[in-house]
């Protein structure tokens, strides 16, 4: 659990006091008008909402800013703000605040900007007052250099408000943009989030999701033939489960409101406060050069056999704690954050487990977009490479299998962070150059005795090479199975890379951390200069 940080006590009993005398008199002074004020700000939404809200689990606006944030920290902007439509009988209710709390405040001693929208309000709607309290805290984000942590519960735009709702939102989608990459932008899902809503979570770099009540949709669920059908329900087609699996859209699923205020956080103790930062050291006990006992017994020496990438990974990191994210999400590459020697790094690594470790639409994408949120924070990214290829087959090379690897390659070739990269066993062809290999730039490249870096294996290799001596062979399994013995003698090792200057190194898997340690040291002063451009043309 997370240590909070108590800043002060809350209200006062005075004010509860004030506010049980009812309506102001004639004789209430400034300070009890203000008190009041106050009062109806924090307690603007529907109360049959709220109720059913309550019923449900779910918490109020600020009840999530003061899970989310330190105790006492949380400095509230615009709690008086009124949208100013007097259309479709808006004019009868004209809450404060306007469905949005909104401000800045600590978790875990550091600073963010938060908000949080109110789904007893218009709906969690976005008006143009709603939507412009948020700009504010981002525009207060961006110019401070704060993170952001935003907690959706809305369904899209205001349609009761017209154009304006329609300008306002643009304005902070834009804005959303602007802070892309400068700032760490952190999106909660605890309710239904449609349109515009969804859209600007889907903007962010992370996206939780809760189990019970997250659920996303471009378009609103009220409008989608399916639903209207009932050929499927809303948690069927947006909920945690198929944003976490199918779509790509969730990082994470939070099994309650408190867990996805920890996830949050978490996500958040390994990333810097801005782009110009560097992320945040923790110091380590463990000795940096600690042998991983047993890593070679976790990979098979048969190359067909599967194994779990991410045990691997957990022997070499700081206290064995990996922050896997995207968990059930195109399983067959693994990404997430770590700790080495108590500094940050991404982790990205193949899965044997799923798909042999190949590389197809999905994990590309995946992974390519991890690799740029890595760059964009200054944190390093070691890659674990058991890949046989890309996988094969009409639904890939159709879906653009050769676009999205792009992306990969690109991804990896264009970040300037420290790049560190370990072949555990297979590194095939193209699979093999979209992986952080020496050629796009990685800066420390090493494999284990049993790597194997190549154009492709030597079954297929020899299949394709001596074509027309096995069609001519008396005894053409013999023929193929000697010549398979003498490909991998002259190029199933990874001694012919490392005379090539491809690998830095050879090591023994129980050597990995202590290798990786060393290697990343003075590489944290790595700087690369750039060519000035407007930016590169990445193949989405």
């Amino acid at each position: 659990m997370r240590i909070r940080h108590s800043l002060g006590p809350r209200a006062s009993a005075l004010l509860k006091n004030r506010l049980a005398l009812g309506p102001l008199m004639a004789s209430s002074t400034p300070s009890d008008e203000l008190d009041a004020m106050r009062h109806r700000a924090r307690s603007p939404g529907d109360r049959e909402v709220s109720k059913e809200l309550r019923e449900s689990g779910a918490k109020t606006a600020r009840e999530r800013i003061e899970g989310l944030l330190d105790e006492g920290s949380f400095v509230e902007l615009d709690a008086f703000v009124k949208h100013r439509s007097g259309d479709h009988g808006l004019h009868l209710h004209a809450p404060l605040g306007d469905g949005v709390v909104a401000g800045h405040g600590m978790i875990d001693g550091r600073r963010v900007a938060c908000f949080s929208q109110d789904y007893s309000v218009f709906s969690g709607t976005m008006g143009e007052m709603h939507a412009k309290k948020i700009v504010k805290v981002i525009e207060l984000a961006e110019k401070s250099r704060l993170p952001i942590v935003g907690i959706w519960d809305g369904d899209g735009q205001r349609p009761h408000e017209g154009v304006t709702s329609l300008g306002s939102t643009g304005e902070l989608l834009d804005r959303l943009v602007s802070c892309s990459g400068r700032i760490p932008i952190i999106s909660i899902v605890l309710g239904t989030v449609s349109g515009t809503s969804a859209l600007a979570a889907g903007v962010s770099d992370f996206v939780i999701l809760g189990r019970d009540r997250g659920r996303m949709f471009m378009r609103s669920p009220y409008v989608i033939p399916e639903i209207i059908d009932g050929e499927v329900d809303e948690e069927g087609l947006g909920g945690a489960g198929q944003h976490a699996s199918r779509s790509g859209v969730a990082c994470l699923v939070a099994e309650n409101e408190s867990d996805s205020f920890d996830q949050a956080a978490e996500i958040l103790s390994y990333l810097p406060d801005h782009t110009l930062s560097d992320p945040p050291v923790i110091g380590s006990s463990e000795k940096w050069d600690r042998k991983c006992k047993g890593m070679e017994d976790l990979v098979p020496h048969d190359s067909d056999r599967p194994y779990d990438m991410r045990k691997v990974i957990d022997q070499v990191v700081d206290g064995k704690r990996f922050l896997e994210l995207f968990p059930t999400y195109a399983e067959n590459v693994t990404i997430g954050f770590a700790r080495l020697d108590g500094n940050t790094i991404g982790v990205v690594g193949n899965q044997p487990s799923v798909l042999a470790g190949c590389l197809d639409i999905d994990a590309s994408v995946k992974a390519a977009r991890f690799i740029r949120t890595c760059d964009c924070f200054n944190i390093p990214v070691v890659t674990f490479v058991d890949v046989p290829g890309f996988l094969p087959g009409t639904v890939q090379e159709w879906g653009g299998i050769i676009r999205h690897g792009a992306k990969l390659l690109y991804a990896y070739a264009e970040a300037t962070i420290p790049k560190l990269t370990v072949v555990t066993r297979k590194a095939y062809g193209g699979a093999y150059l979209a992986m952080s290999c020496k050629h796009l730039g990685s800066d420390y490249n090493v494999a284990w005795p049993t790597g194997e870096l190549a154009v492709m294996g030597a079954e297929g290799a020899v299949s394709i090479i001596h074509r027309a001596e096995l069609a001519s062979s008396e005894n053409p399994e013999e023929t193929y199975s000697e010549l398979v013995d003498d490909y991998r003698e002259k190029f199933g090792d990874p001694y012919v890379a490392a005379r090539h200057g491809w690998l830095d190194d050879v090591i023994e898997p129980s050597q990995t951390r202590g290798a990786l340690v060393s290697a990343l040291r003075p590489l944290l002063s790595k700087r690369e200069l750039v060519i000035p451009k407007k930016h590169g043309n990445i193949p989405l």
